[in-house]
């Protein structure tokens, strides 16, 4: 219903030009009325944008409700020892996420980004999130590995990290789940 409400809007927007010159072509019209229809024209397809962020953090907050609310991000501390190529997240036992980075994504997380891999909703209690992380390790080997953590849901919003990070004291990769507080 919301997308056909905002299909409808765009199209309305869209077309008023179109129907702007049907007009000038039936009646000559002054240049002074001609922009005023573009002012209104512009006024409306800004309504429209304007609706359609409302309409969207309001889908967002009925979707993923504070109480409910698990987001889970992926961050990357130095990287000298492992080049990052996926990462699988699965909740549960459950995949929810399979995300594969581009050479400009991995440099942002190296720069410090952080990226929100996964949000979702879990039901209070306790979740176990397994996190598989896939690239090139020590010595250009094919590496793979993987990180659990059991997570008590409470009532409010939950947030997890998956850091990567150089444990250079063993010259390999570390791989932590970590709940923000």
């Amino acid at each position: 219903m919301k997308s056909a409400f905002i299909t409808l809007l765009a199209a309305v927007a869209v077309s008023m030009p179109v129907l702007a010159d049907d007009a000038a072509g039936s009646a000559a019209e002054t240049p002074v009325e001609r922009s005023a229809l573009d002012t209104e024209v512009q006024s409306l397809r800004r309504e429209v944008v304007d609706l359609n962020r409302d309409l969207f953090m309001l889908e967002e907050d009925l979707l993923f409700p504070a109480s409910t609310q698990v987001a889970v991000f992926v961050s990357m501390d130095v990287g000298a020892f492992f080049a990052l190529d996926s990462v699988q997240l699965k909740v549960d036992d459950k995949e929810v996420a399979n995300y594969l980075y581009t050479e400009r994504e991995l440099e942002a997380l190296k720069r410090g980004g952080v990226q929100r891999l996964w949000l979702g909703n879990l039901k209070a209690g306790e979740h176990e999130v397994t996190a598989f992380f896939t690239g090139q390790g020590p010595h250009a080997r094919d590496y793979k590995r993987g990180t659990t953590l059991q997570v008590n849901k409470g009532v409010g919003a939950k947030y997890l990290e998956l850091r990567i990070s150089d444990k250079v004291s063993r010259l390999q990769p570390e791989f932590v789940v970590k709940v923000w507080e």
